[in-house]
């Protein structure tokens, strides 16, 4: 099945589930700020993904520039940063068996569904 992780306060992520629903492909709405993730989830996404996990991190949230800017951090480390302020997550991701994309822009999602 097709899932949407969703934060229903961001433009693109409202735009991505739009482009879900007018496929009119079932999916499953997760909003992640409300139903955390673990790392094991955050990293099997970032595999899915394909890229590093400082790639799916938001550089301009507040948390980000104030706890982590500027330092040396693993990826263990990056992933533990996401778990613990999901806000840091680029959004909305969609996951469909084991292929992602992160829908910015929003038509990318189209490449997986």
């Amino acid at each position: 099945m097709i899932k949407i992780y969703h934060n229903p306060r961001c433009s693109k992520s409202r735009q991505g589930l739009s482009i879900l629903e007018e496929s009119g492909k079932s999916f499953e709405i997760i909003k992640y700020l409300e139903n955390d993730f673990t790392s094991i989830e955050l990293e099997d996404i970032i595999i899915k993904l394909g890229i590093k996990p400082i790639e799916l991190v938001r550089k301009n949230e507040t948390i980000w520039k104030s706890d982590y800017k500027g330092k040396t951090l693993s990826d263990n480390e990056i992933i533990a940063a996401m778990v613990n302020h999901p806000k840091l997550i680029e959004r909305p991701i969609v996951v469909n068996g084991d292929k992602a994309v992160v829908g910015r822009p929003p038509e990318s999602i189209l490449e997986i569904i």
